[in-house]
C-alpha cells in the first residue's frame, strides 16, 4: 500500500504570507503536537477523537518541523476562513463567500494538514449559514428592487396610456413622453420578460398618442385653411367698402364683419396676422373718411347753433306790445332759422325749446289784442255802461224829486249794472 504523498518543502514566502488573523478556531502551529505526530520516517498523523489519520509525509527536515508545517498548513485554512467571514460581515459578496467556505470545508476530510479539524468545520458550518442567511437576504433585496422597478415602470407604461387615451396638452404630452423614456432607461433590474411586456405597452401608447396628436394637427391645418379662405373673403370685402358714403349701413357692416371674423378661426398665424393687417386697414380708412366727415359736419353744425343762439337772442327781444309788428318779426327769423339748417344733436332741444316759448309769446300777445279789440265784447260792455249811466241818472231826478224809495232803487239797479258791466270787461281782458 502507497503511502501518503510527501508534503512540499517549505518556504519563506508560504509561510510569511498567511496573516495572522482572530478566529475562534485554535491555532495549530502554536502547539502542533496536541492535534497530530510524527514518525521518525516523517510520516505525519492527524490525531482526531475518532482516531488517527496520516495526512501526509515530511522529508525535507526534522519530523518535529514536518508536523509544524502541516499546522501551518492548517493555520492558512483558518486564515482562509476568516477571510471569507470579514467579507460576509463587510457585506460582500456573500455568494462568492458561501462558495469559498464550501469549498473549504468539502475539502477538509482530504485536507494535509494538522489542527483541530472539528472546531474549522464548525466554523465554516457557521459561515456557510451565514452566507446563505445573506445570499437569501441579497434575493429578498433583488427581488424587492426588481418589484420596485418593475411597480416604477408598470406605473409610467399607466401613465403614458392615460395621456395616450385622453390628454390634449400636445406640447406638454410630448415632452412628458420623452421624460418617461429617459426615466424607463435609468430604471434596471427588470427581467427581460417583463421588461419586454412593459415595453410594448408604453410602445403602443406613445405610438397611440403620436397618431392622435397627428390627426389633431391634421384636422387644425384644414380648419386653419378653410378660415384663411373665409378671411381672405372677409378681407376684399372690407377693401370694397372703404369708399363707401353709406357711413351708418357700412358701420353696420363692419361689425357684422367683425363678428363673422372671430367666428371664422384662425389661420396659420403668418397668414392671419397679413389677413388682419389688411382687414384693419380697410377699417381703419372707413373709419377715417367717416370721422373727417363728421368733423367737418360737426364743425358746420357747431356754427349753425352759434348762429340760431344769436337768433334766439333777437327773438327774445321782440317788443310784444306791438303784436303785429311782433308777428311780422318773428316770421323774418323763423325764415332765417330755417335757412341755417341742422344743429348739434345734444342742442336741437334747447334751441327749438327756446324758439317754440319766443313764438308762444308772441302768439299770447296777438291773442290778448284780439280779444281786447273783438267788437260783439266791447258792444256788450259798452251797453252794461250805458245801462249804469241811465240808472245813475234816473236815481239823480228821482233824489231830486224827493222821491228816495225811487232813487235808492235805481242806484241798486245801477250798482247791478256796474257789478255786470265790470265782468264783462274783465272778460275782455282775459280772452
Amino acid at each position: 500500500m502507497p503511502g501518503p504523498p510527501p508534503a512540499p518543502a517549505p518556504t519563506a514566502t508560504s509561510v510569511a504570507s498567511v496573516p495572522a488573523v482572530s478566529s475562534p478556531v485554535p491555532s495549530a502551529s502554536a502547539d502542533p503536537t496536541r492535534w497530530g505526530r510524527a514518525d521518525d520516517d516523517g510520516t505525519i498523523h492527524l490525531v482526531t477523537s475518532e482516531g488517527e489519520r496520516v495526512i501526509g509525509s515530511f522529508q525535507a527536515g526534522t519530523p518535529a518541523e514536518g508536523l509544524e508545517h502541516f499546522a501551518r498548513r492548517f493555520d492558512d485554512l483558518v486564515t482562509e476562513a476568516e477571510v471569507v467571514a470579514s467579507r460576509i460581515e463587510a457585506g460582500g459578496d456573500t455568494k462568492a463567500a458561501l462558495s469559498s467556505a464550501k469549498t473549504l470545508r468539502d475539502g477538509l476530510d482530504e485536507a494535509h494538514v494538522v489542527g483541530d479539524v472539528p472546531a474549522l468545520r464548525a466554523r465554516l458550518d457557521d459561515l456557510m449559514g451565514q452566507a446563505e442567511a445573506g445570499v437569501a437576504a441579497a434575493r429578498a433585496d433583488r427581488d424587492r428592487q426588481r418589484a420596485d422597478a418593475v411597480a416604477r415602470k408598470e406605473a409610467l407604461a399607466v401613465e403614458a396610456e392615460k395621456m395616450a387615451e385622453d390628454s390634449t396638452q400636445w406640447k406638454q404630452a410630448g415632452d412628458r413622453y420623452k421624460q418617461i423614456l429617459d426615466e424607463w432607461r435609468a430604471i434596471k433590474g427588470v427581467d427581460r420578460k417583463t421588461d419586454e411586456a412593459l415595453w410594448k405597452r408604453f410602445s403602443r401608447a406613445r405610438e397611440a398618442f403620436n397618431r392622435r396628436r397627428g390627426s389633431h394637427f391634421a384636422d387644425l391645418d384644414r380648419q386653419r385653411l378653410t378660415a384663411k379662405s373665409r378671411k381672405e373673403e372677409l378681407v376684399v370685402e372690407a377693401e370694397s367698402l372703404t369708399e363707401s358714403d353709406e357711413w351708418s349701413a357700412t358701420a353696420q357692416r363692419y361689425r357684422d364683419l367683425m363678428t363673422e371674423w372671430k367666428a371664422a378661426g384662425r389661420a396659420h398665424r403668418d397668414a392671419d396676422d397679413a389677413l388682419w393687417a389688411r382687414f384693419r386697414g380697410a377699417q381703419d380708412a372707413f373709419f377715417a373718411r367717416r370721422n373727417a366727415v363728421f368733423a367737418e359736419r360737426d364743425a358746420e353744425f357747431a356754427a349753425n347753433g352759434e348762429a340760431k343762439r344769436n337768433l334766439l337772442a333777437e327773438a327774445e327781444k321782440i317788443d310784444l306790445s306791438d303784436p303785429d309788428g311782433a308777428r311780422a318779426a318773428l316770421r323774418g327769423i323763423q325764415a332765417r332759422w330755417e335757412e341755417i339748417g341742422k344743429v348739434p344733436r345734444d342742442d336741437v332741444r334747447a334751441l327749438e325749446g327756446r324758439l317754440r316759448t319766443v313764438e308762444t309769446q308772441v302768439a299770447n300777445a296777438a291773442q290778448a289784442q284780439w280779444r281786447r279789440t273783438d267788437p260783439e265784447a266791447q258792444a256788450r260792455v259798452e251797453q252794461f255802461r250805458a245801462k249804469v249811466t241811465q240808472f245813475e241818472e234816473q236815481a239823480a231826478k228821482a233824489e231830486a224829486a224827493g222821491d228816495a224809495r225811487r232813487a235808492e232803487k235805481a242806484r241798486a239797479q245801477a250798482a247791478q249794472w256796474r257789478e255786470w258791466s265790470e265782468t264783462a270787461e274783465q272778460a275782455v281782458d282775459q280772452r
